[in-house]
């Protein structure tokens, strides 16, 4: 059985990009998740260390983010996807990352890159 645990819509600021400008000034970065996981033991002894506690994880999943520039939004999804997969109790992630202030020469509402998981 699967379960599925969502937190959408965490904004970070954050200083990835591949541009000088993007690491210097920084830029918003909204992130969901999509956690696949067994809530029936969590359910069944109202526990919540029997399954993933999503304040702490969007906490960590924060600092994820706010650490160490990257170039490419698909290396901070990897890294999101590994804080997540960290959970003994989650068995596959869907990480979306999303740029809305993308350096895009053009009028657009959005850049986002999803990426799924599973534990190995």
């Amino acid at each position: 059985m699967s379960d599925k645990l969502a937190v959408r819509g965490i904004e970070i600021f954050a200083h990835h990009g591949v541009f000088d400008f993007e690491r210097r000034d920084g830029q918003l970065f909204v992130i969901d998740l999509v956690l696949d996981l067994d809530t029936a033991p969590a359910a069944a002894g109202d526990a919540l260390a029997a399954t993933v506690d999503y304040g702490t994880l969007v906490t960590a999943v924060k600092a994820a983010v706010e650490q160490d520039p990257v170039d490419l939004i698909e290396t901070l999804a990897q890294r999101i996807a590994d804080v997540c997969l960290v959970h003994d109790a989650v068995d596959q992630v869907e990480v979306t990352v999303h740029k809305p202030q993308a350096p895009i020469e053009a009028t657009f509402s959005d850049v986002a890159l999803t990426i799924s998981r599973r534990r190995t």
